[in-house]
């Protein structure tokens, strides 16, 4: 496999993908949605297996649907995905997705199991909505509650209530680099190492409707019972979007899947403990 920027076509609509290291394959598809892919690249990861990245349709590179900013559902970035495995030559891959790239490789495994050498749902969730929603709200104020004392957490919390209005490409970069604190255990502490991320992340506006303007929601409880491929599931102790509490009931839905709790990470482990996390994830995909 070619190191390096590529780019298939489906149905017309052009996708990048980023091939990065050497070993065996992990497919990695990123948050959002309309998160540019370049914040989880893995570099400890690297040496030990070869990361395709996805850039996926409707950001960066890559192309947009007609009906932009609508009609991006799971089952859409699905066929992508599964385009992607044919174009590489992969009968199966390990799948990595996090955040709503997780809900994305879940739902992949389950309408697709014969592809999937397994999974790793990394801040994940079973389900989207006013459930999620409200623990997402008691997360973030505890996350104010233990920075009460930083003078600019009135504009991350401001950030934070600005993504249900967003409705271009600018303002939703905008938002993403004004909630960035929030997405960390520790920002603050560390900011020296995390503010370039907060400075060049990028985003695209994508409104989680679908074509006909119905939004896709999720809820995967009733099948992810019948998952019968090899899951992990990482999250961070901090995370204020799909904290423990989803990473737990992912983890006892799915059958003999693994649990792996981050005790000094938020929204990105691979960033905040990139050691702990490459082994959980290296272990797992080279079935150690």
């Amino acid at each position: 496999m070619d190191i390096g920027t590529h780019t298939i076509e489906l149905d017309g609509v052009r996708q990048r993908y980023h091939v990065h290291g050497r070993g065996p394959v992990c497919v990695v598809h990123p948050g959002g949605p309309g998160v540019d892919w370049a914040y989880l690249r893995m570099p400890a990861l690297e040496p030990h297996l070869t990361m395709v990245y996805v850039e996926p349709i409707g950001t960066g590179g890559s192309g947009r649907l007609a009906s932009h900013p609508h009609g991006y559902t799971r089952e859409r970035y699905a066929r992508a995905l599964l385009a992607l495995l044919d174009h590489l030559g992969l009968d199966t891959a390990c799948l990595l997705g996090h955040s709503h790239g997780g809900f994305v490789v879940q739902y992949f495994a389950v309408h697709h199991p014969d592809r999937v050498a397994g999974v790793v749902l990394y801040d994940s969730a079973p389900v989207t909505g006013p459930e999620h929603g409200a623990e997402a709200q008691r997360n973030v104020a505890e996350f104010a509650h233990r920075n009460a004392d930083r003078p600019d957490l009135p504009e991350v919390l401001a950030a934070l209530q600005a993504t249900g209005s967003i409705s271009d490409d600018e303002e939703m970069t905008g938002a993403l680099r004004g909630l960035m604190p929030a997405y960390f255990a520790d920002y603050w502490g560390r900011e020296a190492e995390f503010a370039p991320l907060r400075k060049t992340v990028l985003g695209t506006h994508i409104s989680g409707l679908d074509a006909q303007l119905v939004p896709d929601t999720i809820d995967d409880r009733a099948t992810l019972g019948s998952l019968a491929v090899p899951a992990l599931v990482i999250v961070g102790r901090y995370d204020v979007i799909c904290g423990p509490r989803w990473a737990h009931e992912l983890h006892d839905l799915i059958p003999g899947s693994r649990l792996v709790v981050l005790e000094r990470s938020g929204h990105f482990g691979h960033l905040e403990e990139p050691e702990l996390f490459g082994e959980a994830v290296v272990d797992f995909v080279t079935g150690g």
